[in-house]
């Protein structure tokens, strides 16, 4: 970053110088004298003379770039440069400012001769330039002299950072056996010094430790492989040091270590060797098959996959006994006993005993291993075969084992009922030791609780101890215990089963208690039920059942037997036409017999009930009652008919009686309290859900003594007190309407919602005064209406239609006479 800023500050310099030499004629050499320096006058001079144009002035900067050195110590503010210009006669009449990155803090100006001066040590790495501006005014007017100009104050860089590892200490690794100049990384060292200015930010690398095994590319950092053939086996880590150092590697310069740690990865480049050429090993001949019965390995000095070990076993003698497997946390070689073909029957015993080791057949077994990687690199097969071969001597141990039976389990048969002591079976075991030691009998009592069997200890032949019933426990599951006579903790055990079988004790019957019907339509010769049997006894193959009638049931004319030869039977009619008046349940005796030895037989007796059914057979009742009820309708229909209609009627006597009540207590209620009701529905929201009536009445007769007004859906706390009377004298309908709103707003008893009252009140002052029938005479007199004139123009239409009715009757009177 910093050289890139230090670029770009070189290449803005050379583009500023270039646009002033192409805007202004090429400034003198340095070395000329400082008044002869002419620099055109920027196109904003004042105007001079009174001419409206642009008038060059000659201006003497000394520079458009100062430097100051980095990190002065001086005790004195650095000098970094003049201003000038040549409007400045020396007369103290031009004054100088200047402004920008660092004005003022940084670097102060002599107003008068216009010496720059740096007030305090500057560092590059933290800024490298600063772009000020300078001006030259009047001392009296401050009125610019000539246009503001702009240059930088560059930080000239000195040797003061060493380079640095930002990224140390590095871990790298190199496969081992690798050729010289093989890459194994690289280091990079940063030095914040000025790139662009000597050599103090020039880096060059070199190995302080870690040679002769490794070297550096001074330029690049890059770090290879310096000896050839490196063993890991022989040394796996190594520790390099790097040295940076700038000013191209120069005496004087500063310089920045790190630490390179290195470590050669692994590759298979040697082969897996035994410790031992021969392993002897001892196996108990008790050993089961598919144990281990031993351990072998091959040491390989590699790591990882690359010491990974396959064994194998080399055909030969006894080799056919065992495999060998890989461990593969520990690469052992674990040898396993095998299952064998077997020749002997001694051999042949024990592998049914799941043992393929005998002792007394084989006592020794001696085979080869060999041990090879399995992941082998081709780069080294040149150094030789990659495998090791060991011999292994298995010697077999003779081992004091239990008898052994000849089967792994027994299945006897007895049949129920036999006779106790009889001998249904034996079961034989054997010591296969040297010794062969004879071998004891005996009956596990866990096994044979109840002790229905017995066994003889010499012989091992087995006994019925109690009579057995197949029908309570139809199998028995007993263990045998075999015993060496010369050592009796050494013992084996077997399972027997005793299957009981069975013999015809029970005679059959039928499978369920079946009751049939045939109909009052039924035809002769149709089977109205089939039927099967069961028997307790234990189902053997080909039982059979024979069904028929008893004999001294031949002269049944209802029905009969009819056997269908396959275990099962049907009840076939003799006639037609069965009542239900004259007999409705028959009972029909059957004999079943089946195949045993002996035979047995039983007689078991069918209910046949007669139902009424339709054409086709369907059964629709079989009640005796249902004769006398309507053809198909039942009895249960009948009922909840009933019981329908029944409810009905008290539903409707529950109807007319609440109707009544009703009616008479409405008519109660009008002779006591005839109002006008007003029901206010609360459809269109707000207010309360208040739907009560209101009593009116005191609003239809003004006369009516007034009482305070409360609210008849809230029982009035305060008992009604008289009410004033109302006025006499009131002549107008808004008067008194006005009153009753007057009275209804003061009412703290009112709905608090809008409702609607309705006067009746017909006003004072009509000169017809009462105009009610109920006191008119209840004779037919003569009247005149010719006053009805006079009672104003409001009674002008009446008083001539009752006057046009008059004279009409008068001329029809007329006429008749």
């Amino acid at each position: 970053m910093l050289t890139r800023n230090c670029l770009l500050l070189f290449l803005w310099i050379l583009v500023d110088e270039g646009s002033a030499f192409s805007s202004r004629p090429p400034l003198l050499p340095l070395g000329q004298s400082r008044k002869g320096r002419e620099h055109a006058r920027s196109s904003a001079g004042p105007m001079r003379n009174g001419a409206n144009r642009f008038q060059r002035v000659k201006r003497g900067w000394v520079w458009n770039q100062f430097f100051v050195l980095e990190e002065y110590m001086g005790s004195d503010p650095q000098y970094v440069g003049k201003l000038h210009t040549d409007l400045d006669k020396g007369d103290s009449a031009v004054k100088y400012t200047l402004s920008g990155d660092g004005a003022g803090s940084i670097f102060t100006i002599d107003q008068t001769t216009g010496d720059i001066h740096a007030l305090r040590s500057l560092d590059r790495e933290e800024k490298p330039y600063y772009t000020l501006r300078a001006q030259a005014v009047d001392i009296n007017t401050n009125r610019p002299l000539e246009p503001e100009s702009e240059f930088v104050i560059k930080v000239q860089d000195i040797n003061d950072n060493e380079p640095k590892f930002l990224e140390g200490p590095y871990r790298a690794s190199v496969p081992e056996m690798s050729p010289v100049g093989t890459y194994v990384t690289q280091v990079t060292a940063t030095d914040a010094d000025d790139p662009t200015y000597g050599n103090s930010a020039r880096v060059v690398y070199s190995i302080l430790h870690g040679q002769p095994y490794f070297s550096v590319d001074p330029k690049t950092g890059v770090i290879k492989t310096a000896l050839p053939n490196m063993d890991r086996e022989v040394k796996e880590q190594y520790q390099v040091l790097i040295q940076a150092k700038d000013m191209g590697g120069q005496l004087g310069g500063l310089a920045g270590t790190t630490t390179v740690n290195i470590t050669l990865s692994d590759v298979n480049d040697n082969p897996p060797r035994f410790s031992k050429s021969f392993f002897h090993l001892r196996v108990p001949e008790s050993s089961a098959v598919g144990s281990a019965v031993g351990r072998i390995k091959a040491h390989d000095l590699d790591i990882g996959r690359n010491a990974e070990v396959e064994y194998t076993i080399v055909p030969g003698d006894g080799g056919n006994m065992f495999d060998i497997t890989t461990n593969e946390h520990t690469q052992e070689g674990i040898i396993i006993l095998r299952r064998v073909r077997l020749q002997t029957l001694s051999l042949l015993i024990s592998l049914l005993c799941f043992r393929a080791l005998d002792y007394e057949s084989k006592k020794a077994y001696t085979f080869k291993v060999d041990a090879t990687n399995a992941h082998l690199d081709p780069r080294f097969q040149s150094f030789g075969a990659f495998k090791d071969t060991a011999t292994v001597k298995i010697n077999v141990l003779d081992v004091d084992e239990p008898p052994v039976f000849n089967k792994p389990s027994y299945v006897m048969d007895v049949y129920e009922d036999t006779p106790v002591g009889t001998i249904i079976g034996a079961v034989t075991a054997q010591d296969l030791d040297a010794g062969s030691s004879p071998v004891r009998y005996s009956i596990d009592w866990k096994s044979d609780l109840d002790n229905y069997f017995d066994i003889d200890p010499v012989e091992g032949t087995i006994s019925t101890n109690e009579l057995l019933d197949r029908e309570s426990i139809a199998q028995h599951n007993i263990s045998i215990v075999a015993t060496k006579l010369n050592s009796p903790v050494l013992t084996s055990r077997v399972a027997v089963t005793i299957h009981v079988l069975d013999i015809n004790e029970f005679p059959p019957e039928l499978a369920n208690p079946y009751e049939a019907f045939v109909c009052e339509n039924a035809k002769v010769g149709q089977v109205i039920q089939t039927f099967g049997a069961k028997d307790q006894d234990l189902p053997s193959a080909g039982q059979q059942f024979a069904f028929k009638s008893p004999k001294e049931d031949g002269k049944n004319r209802n029905f009969t037997i009819r056997d269908f030869g396959n275990n099962t039977a049907g009840i076939v009619t003799k006639r037609g036409g069965f009542r239900r008046r004259l007999q409705e349940i028959y009972l029909l005796p059957v004999v079943i017999e089946d195949n045993g030895y002996p035979p047995k037989s039983s007689t078991g007796t069918l209910t046949i009930r007669v139902c009424g059914c339709e054409s086709d057979g369907a059964l629709l009742t079989c009640s005796a009652e249902a004769i006398f009820l309507p053809v198909g309708l039942s009895t249960g229909a009948l009922i909840a008919i009933l019981l329908c209609i029944v409810i009905l009627l008290v539903i409707v006597v529950l109807y007319v009686g609440l109707r009544r009540q009703k009616k008479k207590e409405t008519l109660m209620s009008s002779k006591e309290d005839i109002r006008d009701n007003v029901i206010h529905y609360d459809d269109e929201g707000g207010g309360e859900e208040d739907t009560h009536a209101f009593d009116m009445g005191t609003l239809r007769n003004p006369k009516v003594a007034e009482e305070k007004l409360y609210r008849r859906d809230v029982k009035p706390e305060i008992k009604r007190g008289p009410r004033p009377p109302l006025s006499q004298d009131s002549a107008d309908i808004r008067d008194f309407i006005n009153q009753r709103l007057r009275e209804h707003d003061t009412d703290n008893s009112a709905p608090p919602y809008d409702s609607l009252a309705t006067y009746a009140y017909e006003g004072n002052g009509s000169v017809a005064d009462s105009l009610s029938s109920i006191d008119s005479p209840a004779v037919d007199v003569e009247e005149g209406y010719d006053y009805l004139s006079e009672w104003g123009p409001r009674f002008k239409t009446l008083a001539g239609i009752f006057g046009e009715a008059e004279t009409q009757s008068d001329s029809n009177s007329s006429k008749t006479h």
